[in-house]
């Protein structure tokens, strides 16, 4: 049972932040702005003119802004850190009795959701990104990249191989003025905001959400694939619809280390289709005749891969003969290839 001092922190901690609509547009404009009249935040706002000497008294008492007695009242912002002096270690230490109460759920690690959480979606990709060991497929905003760029660095220096598409292109950072060989493999830009956002790893943990979802608009979802094999297909849709429709920005062009490992079998090919040398393989995947497991490994015989890169396969000699392998899905191939390790022969 909650005790009741905890009780008591979070309703003060409530109170403080609980600001309604009207709240906290009138507190970013004064903010924006430093002074306004109770007029002037009428105009800049959608805030009715008789609800705004209401709001802002609300602010003033909460210690959010200062109220000047002049005709006009005027209303002064506060500055942030005298404002919300001292919240952090309360906001610390009620954290640490919440978390005292804290009993992770249960989770059903095959399980697809749909969320509509904005700090969920994010938390989701940031995990994808930060747990991947391979392989990263990603389709984000600039602001996204901003945000993620830490961790994207970290696992590019892990030596996992990142797709990068930066959407919209209109507002991506010029690659003259950006480092993007520091966050991703290979990137691309997209036009539209109609783009989704989309965060693969390893094949497996997907995202996938409208870019609306991700600008605090509730009617809006994201879908999460919580390490489910259904991950390959965000993965396919990524390749198929927009890495196949975005303009390059930075193309792998460095001498790749071996031995590496792959979700996809469309990179596998290509790295290995420009690369020079003889190649072994070890696969694991499923037979596409009987659906049982299927573990091979030996020598790239053949590869093969159409003009778009889209399809693409390869050959095997394994003790037991050749052996076709495709990629999720392959259907003329003898096996459906879920994670290839390859290593230089």
């Amino acid at each position: 049972m909650v005790s009741d001092d905890l009780a008591g922190a979070l309703g003060r901690v409530n109170q403080r932040f609980d600001l309604n609509e009207y709240e906290t547009d009138a507190y970013l404009v004064v903010l924006e702005h430093g002074r306004l009249t109770a007029s002037e935040i009428a105009d800049r706002t959608d805030i009715p003119q008789p609800r705004v000497y209401d709001t802002v008294r609300s602010l003033a008492e909460r210690g959010l802004v200062e109220l000047r007695e002049s005709r006009p009242i005027e209303v002064l912002a506060v500055d942030p850190e005298a404002a919300f002096e001292g919240v952090h270690d309360s906001l610390d230490a009620l954290v640490g009795d919440l978390r005292a109460h804290y009993t992770a759920p249960a989770r059903d690690a095959e399980a697809a959701s749909l969320v509509k959480s904005r700090s969920t979606i994010l938390r989701h990709i940031e995990s994808v990104i930060a747990e991947a060991e391979y392989e990263l497929i990603l389709s984000l905003t600039p602001d996204l990249v901003a945000r993620f760029e830490e961790k994207l660095a970290d696992r590019h220096r892990a030596n996992v191989a990142t797709e990068l598409l930066v959407t919209s292109a209109a507002d991506a950072p010029a690659p003259e003025g950006y480092d993007y060989a520091s966050i991703a493999t290979t990137v691309r830009e997209r036009e539209g905001v109609t783009t989704p956002v989309v965060a693969v790893g390893d094949g497996e943990h997907a995202v996938y959400a409208t870019q609306d979802a991700l600008a605090w608009n509730r009617e809006r979802y994201g879908v999460v694939f919580d390490r489910s094999e259904l991950g390959f297909l965000v993965s396919g849709f990524f390749n198929t619809l927009l890495w196949s429709t975005a303009d390059p920005v930075l193309d792998d062009g460095e001498d790749l280390d071996f031995p590496r490992r792959y979700a996809s079998i469309r990179r596998c090919v290509a790295d290995l289709d420009d690369g020079e040398g003889s190649f072994t393989v070890a696969i694991e995947g499923r037979d596409t005749a009987t659906g049982e497991p299927r573990s091979i490994s030996g020598r790239v015989v053949g590869i093969a891969r159409d003009e778009t890169g889209l399809t693409a396969a390869l050959t095997v000699a394994t003790d037991d003969g050749e052996v076709t392998v495709g990629g999720r899905v392959a259907a003329f191939e003898d096996v459906e290839a879920h994670e290839l390790r390859v290593e230089r022969a």
